[in-house]
């Protein structure tokens, strides 16, 4: 994909009429055209169809969980179909109010709740109203003053399978569920009249959008972006694709876990294991580590990283990369004797869901025993995972499990989680998806 170039919103035809109705005039001053359509996307939430659940599958609906699962739904009582994105009324057995959601056909999650308010109105007016109270709650944290930060953080800030990161003056929105398909004009004129952005990218190209029969899709939706972006977060420049890199082109989740690693590293041998663009490694040599050894099997992400090694006139002599397989590298390094003072081990996604939590466990238990076997007495260990289906029970069973193969005593210094502007709802545990522990080996 060339980075220069310069769209106008890509819009499916269903998109168009509200399009006309909420973005026309936002963005009029850009340059870009409405096309005129009969406004069929506004739902008025008391002429939607009703979905019924099977009796007694009502419970975690009453305690305000947004999924409702393909098994709970009594498909004999659809008698007409949804569209995908429509707007449903959920119901119990017996015709009780339940929510308002969003219906995904293809997806095992087969709705997703907008309202648990009856009669409420699920329009581009409630959307907007979302996304402005979630730019609120960054205010008041404090992210504002931020050169990049997570806008919109799914669930959490009631607007599932939406994710927005703001990367200064470029803003970067992924959508995952096909419930929010229908009002991505909305969202854009949103993001445009909130921030009046250069550039408005759309990365919605994760692998989920599979299982929710939706095509990938990756543009620059408003505005123009000619190169990768810079940013600077604690005091260190990155290099950012937000049109090719991971995620958005960053990961905002670990910036309080890069702030904590500049406290540790000073004097230190340090290990970045899945490193990417640098992130850890760089916040550990600008605080001070005497030789920082980095391992990704990106050679395009390591490249980045050497990158952002100059921009930040860092000593290159401090630094060691490896463009390998991780598993196979800290075998190899534990077969010199090599040995680290302070490790991080931030891998991939290894369990998207619970039924991959067998599979993904057995990865995790052998990336940490590696790392255990690796770390010098008195060492500390970053050890984290990103996958949904596993909890932080299950982590830290797989972490204790790890110690014992390696024969290594480890204590937990402190639990790690992502940062505040990816917050966590009550009602939603699995919005804490990042979960982490620093450990300390025995001397």
């Amino acid at each position: 994909m060339s980075h220069a170039t310069t769209l106008t919103p890509t819009l499916s035809p269903g998109e168009r009429g509200l399009w006309r109705l909420t973005c026309g005039a936002g963005f009029a001053q850009l340059g870009i055209k409405a096309n005129p359509r009969k406004p069929d996307l506004v739902h008025n939430a008391r002429m939607t169809i009703s979905i019924y659940l099977k009796l007694g599958r009502e419970k975690t609906l009453k305690n305000h969980h947004p999924w409702v699962f393909s098994g709970a739904i009594d498909e004999t009582r659809i008698k007409v179909a949804p569209q995908v994105g429509e707007v449903v009324t959920l119901r119990t057995a017996e015709g009780g109010f339940l929510a308002h959601a969003g219906w995904s056909p293809a997806s095992q999650i087969r709705a997703r709740v907008w309202s648990f308010v009856e009669g409420q109105t699920v329009d581009a007016e409630m959307i907007a109203a979302k996304l402005k109270a979630a730019y609120l709650r960054r205010s008041l944290l404090g992210f504002l003053s931020n050169d990049a930060f997570r806008w919109v953080h799914g669930e959490s800030d009631g607007l599932p399978g939406l994710v927005i990161d703001a990367y200064g003056a470029v803003v970067v929105f992924s959508i995952s569920a096909a419930m929010m398909e229908p009002w991505r004009a909305a969202i854009i004129a949103q993001i445009v009249a909130t921030r009046s952005p250069r550039a408005v990218v759309e990365r919605s190209d994760a692998e989920v959008r599979t299982l929710e029969g939706l095509p990938v899709r990756c543009e620059i939706s408003v505005g123009t972006l000619d190169a990768p972006i810079a940013l600077r977060e604690h005091g260190i420049a990155y290099e950012i694709d937000v049109q090719t890199g991971h995620k958005t082109g960053a990961y905002l989740d670990q910036t309080d876990n890069r702030a904590l690693i500049q406290t540790l590293a000073a004097g230190k041998r340090v290990l970045n294991c899945f490193c990417y663009t640098g992130g850890f490694s760089l916040a550990a040599a600008k605080a001070g580590a005497a030789h920082v050894t980095s391992i990704d099997a990106s050679a395009e992400a390591i490249a980045a990283a050497q990158r952002n090694v100059k921009a930040n006139g860092l000593d290159e002599a401090r630094f060691d990369w490896h463009t390998s397989d991780v598993f196979e590298t800290l075998r190899k390094l534990r077969d010199k004797g090599a040995q680290f003072d302070l490790i991080v081990l931030d891998p991939p996604k290894f369990a998207p869901s619970a039924a991959h939590a067998e599979k993904a466990a057995r990865a995790y238990k052998d990336i940490n025993l590696w790392a255990m076997k690796l770390l010098a007495p008195g060492g500390q260990l970053m050890t984290f995972s990103c996958s949904g289906g596993i909890d932080d029970a299950l982590f830290q069973k797989i972490i204790a499990g790890a110690a014992m193969d390696a024969h290594a005593e480890l204590h937990i210094v402190k639990k790690l989680a992502a940062s505040a502007d990816h917050p966590i709802a009550l009602d939603f545990p699995e919005g804490h998806y990042l979960k982490g522990l620093l450990l300390m080996k025995a001397g």
